[in-house]
């Protein structure tokens, strides 16, 4: 049977080990007139320090169809075939220019997963799982297009601050939403997002963050989950993780941690947590 590879855009994140099985197409990250290569000249750590440091906002640019086609040439050359992710197109011009370059070539199939960061991930996962079960690209590519529809990812936000610089949230809101410890809770929905709701200050933000999980039919822990977290510290997520035990008793395995790139890094800023799992709920 001819090799299936399964390639993803930089923007989608897993832990490292899950990563080196497959091929990464890079975004470029710009602050202002300085543009690095996302992940290969600029690391997770490199962006939250500037992050932290930078009075604007970076931004990403897209990957173009010339970065997808030269994976592609290689590939078919060989007789082989792929699978490739991509984040959002609400969010990115990537997916259409990895279909773009798949226009040129058979057995290229590509998935715009209506997710970024670890929602793309977990979909990333759920391929590698097909491929070890032998499926061919188009099947692989197809279950992934149903299941996609489940993926739901959830977050605890520190601080509306970038929200608000981004243009996301009014100047009047982020103040008022500092000065009362606010913490929001948002959700990815159809590559948007959203808030669900507020709460003070982290255990009350914990506990909300559990009833939206709750609210989406809870965890189908046959499938991946992944758990995430932007700036330059773990310590949010853990305590988190630990704080919700509960509700991972069911899980077969430790929960994997991994942090949380640069598109949803710009957003939300350092110091949130997210979740990222596949629903029971039908969508």
């Amino acid at each position: 049977m001819k090799n299936v590879h399964i390639i993803i855009d930089s923007t989608v994140d897993l832990p490292f080990s899950l990563k080196q099985q497959l091929r990464v197409v890079p975004l470029r990250v710009l602050f202002g007139e300085e543009e690095y290569i996302d992940g290969v000249t600029i690391t997770h750590q490199s962006f939250y320090e500037k992050l932290i440091e930078s009075d604007r906002l970076p931004y990403t640019s897209q990957a173009a169809p010339c970065d997808f086609d030269e994976k592609f040439k290689e590939i078919t050359n060989k007789g082989e075939s792929a699978v490739v992710l991509t984040l959002a197109s609400s969010l990115s011009g990537t997916y259409q220019s990895a279909c773009i370059a798949a226009a040129e070539y058979e057995n290229i199939y590509v998935v715009d997963t209506e997710s970024v960061a670890i929602g793309s991930g977990i979909l990333a996962q759920r391929a590698l799982q097909f491929k070890e079960q032998g499926l061919p690209a188009q099947e692989i590519a197809c279950r992934l297009e149903r299941e996609k529809t489940q993926v739901r990812v959830v977050a605890l936000v520190d601080t509306l601050e970038y929200l608000k610089r981004g243009g996301r949230l009014s100047k009047t809101a982020a103040v008022a939403g500092g000065l009362l410890n606010i913490k929001p809770v948002l959700a990815l929905v159809s590559g948007q997002i959203q808030l669900l709701g507020k709460a003070r200050g982290s255990k009350q933000g914990n506990n909300l963050l559990i009833k939206e999980i709750e609210k989406a039919g809870g965890v189908d822990f046959d499938r991946p989950v992944l758990l995430g977290y932007t700036g330059l510290s773990d310590l949010m997520i853990n305590k988190y993780k630990e704080d919700s035990a509960p509700l991972w008793k069911h899980a077969k395995e430790d929960l994997p941690v991994t942090p949380i790139g640069s598109v949803i890094g710009t957003h939300v800023g350092p110091d949130a947590i997210a979740v990222a799992f596949f629903s029971k709920n039908e969508a």
